[in-house]
């Protein structure tokens, strides 16, 4: 019966990609849904966007080896919307534009663009990774498959449906998806809390530092710097994020989404976490990612598992259409129309960004198979991308106030990025925080010192 569940899922999405494949007339569907999409819409598909694999496999992996303080991962980013919808929402969704980089584009030129451009197809491509590995261990519960061949399954499902519905497929599946997510997330934690007898036995089986917070012993105010900087700042930019703001009818409409799900994580990240904790009493001797999987095998009466699993490749689907889908726009609108064909018919964009997305989606595959964990191939993708990327962008809405010049952004981008990346493929963790605040003095000093040249000159 589980089975049964999750297939009629998967057919119903692809269901639904048909059906918005009708709807598509041009780009302005296909990359931002006509720019129409209501309330309800908007904060359902930023809310299942956001819920993705490191939300649920990887943050309940977080809480059967951390406690507690695991629910930071998703409590950054909780952070980071807030403060998104609070001074930026309004800004992102008045340029009317489709991406990120051409933001960057309007703040400092074309030449910004497409490093910006550059460096989210190479961070996304470890984000998308991440939930296809993710949904791998989902499937894992249910089914008797090599994790591999369930990784592949999953990333033709979601590669199908995006391919065929662009946006409109996105951002109905994705609020579909959560309501999915949370059905199925009030009906685990009684179940989960009753297993192990309340959350006062399971403080007494785990022990204090388990429910430390908002530090433990194993996770310091160092770590948790970490996090907010190298994670909750891809809350603030975001490029699957302000896909989402684009699509949305009206200024007021993106920042009001923004803000009702920034306050909607905080519970559900407590949630996930208690999950794993939960796990960790009950089968004290798995695999941190497998708590969730095995607490659905083994708890779970037949035909809620299915649910439940089903909810779990929502938010992990979601995530991953969503970032592939933004992956192939950037390449397409913002690589090959703007600097390598200006004069692209608008047809056969669409069937340049349609190709892009299988593309996509078989590069991240490969890295899926290869890296095998959900954490590890996120943080790649995060620490490289807020590294190079956030500084330039928020400093950027002020850029006239602040001086700052297209050769610092540049140079920003570049030493930011860079050093991140060094520091992630040498083992060196700290690099990514050293990137992030590098990029911001190289670009307020980088732009300095080309108004001094320029002046001398």
């Amino acid at each position: 019966m589980d089975i049964a569940v999750v297939f009629i899922y998967f057919l119903g999405l692809v269901f639904i990609g048909s059906r918005s494949y009708k709807i598509v007339k041009g780009i302005n569907s296909f990359f931002v849904a006509d720019r129409g999409a209501p309330f309800l819409f908007v904060t359902g598909s930023l809310f299942a966007t956001i819920i993705g694999g490191s939300a649920t496999i990887g943050m309940a992996g977080l809480g059967y080896r951390q406690g507690l303080v695991g629910s930071w991962w998703l409590l950054v980013g909780a952070i980071g919307l807030f403060f998104l919808g609070l001074f930026w929402a309004e800004k992102v969704r008045g340029y009317s534009l489709y991406t990120l980089p051409e933001i960057l584009e309007v703040q400092y030129g074309p030449e910004a663009k497409l490093f910006a451009s550059g460096l989210i197809v190479i961070a996304w491509m470890g984000i998308i990774a991440g939930q296809i590995v993710a949904a791998g261990r989902i499937l894992e519960a249910i089914l008797s498959a090599p994790g591999s061949v369930l990784m592949v399954i999953t990333a033709c499902v979601f590669i199908l449906y995006t391919l065929l519905g662009g946006q409109h497929s996105v951002v109905h599946t994705d609020t579909i998806q959560s309501l999915i997510i949370v059905i199925a997330i009030l009906v685990a934690i009684p179940l989960c809390l009753g297993k192990v007898g309340g959350v006062l036995l399971m403080r007494e089986a785990l022990g204090h530092d388990y429910f430390s917070f908002p530090v433990s012993q194993h996770f310091t105010w160092k770590t948790l710097a970490i996090y907010l900087f190298s994670v909750g700042s891809t809350y603030v930019v975001g490029p699957d994020i302000y896909s989402r703001l684009f699509c949305a009818r009206d200024k007021k409409i993106a920042k009001g989404a923004t803000m009702t799900v920034a306050l909607a994580l905080i519970p559900f990240a407590v949630s996930i976490t208690m999950v794993g904790m939960s796990a960790r009493v009950l089968f004290p001797g798995i695999s941190p990612e497998a708590s969730f999987p095995t607490m659905i095998d083994h708890l779970f009466p037949i035909g809620v598992s299915g649910l439940v699993i089903a909810a779990l490749l929502s938010a992990v689907m979601s995530s991953a259409d969503t970032c592939l889908l933004t992956t192939s726009t950037i390449l397409s609108v913002d690589i090959v129309r703007a600097f390598l064909r200006p004069a692209i018919s608008e047809r056969s964009l669409l069937l340049l960004s349609r190709f892009l997305i299988v593309l996509m989606g078989i590069f991240s595959l490969f890295l899926a198979l290869r890296l095998k964990a959900v954490i590890p191939s996120l943080l790649l993708g995060y620490t490289v991308y807020t590294s190079g990327l956030v500084f330039p962008v928020l400093l950027g809405f002020y850029r006239d106030r602040l001086g700052l010049r297209r050769e610092g952004a540049i140079l920003a981008m570049l030493a930011g990025g860079g050093l991140a990346l060094i520091g992630k493929l040498m083992g060196l963790k700290d690099f990514g925080l050293y990137g992030f605040f590098l990029s911001g003095v190289i670009l307020i000093i980088g732009s300095r010192l080309v108004v001094f040249v320029k002046s001398r000159n």
